[in-house]
């Protein structure tokens, strides 16, 4: 990427944020946050997010 497409994309980006109002801001950011995987997945994959699962859903009964 030429250095004035990469300008010109950031200033876009930039310019395209700060228009958007405070709450539509928020709304996004709580939903992103909503969206992502839980730490344990994050940080350790799947297996032990699979297990940790079911050993948290064997103490509940």
């Amino acid at each position: 990427m030429k250095t004035n497409d990469y300008v010109k994309y950031m200033t876009q980006t930039i310019v395209k944020y700060a228009d958007q109002p405070k709450d539509e801001r928020k709304r996004i950011r709580t939903e992103r946050k909503q969206a992502q995987a839980s730490l344990w997945y994050r940080w350790f994959g799947i297996l032990p997010y699979i297990f940790y699962s079911e050993m948290k859903r064997r103490r509940k009964r």
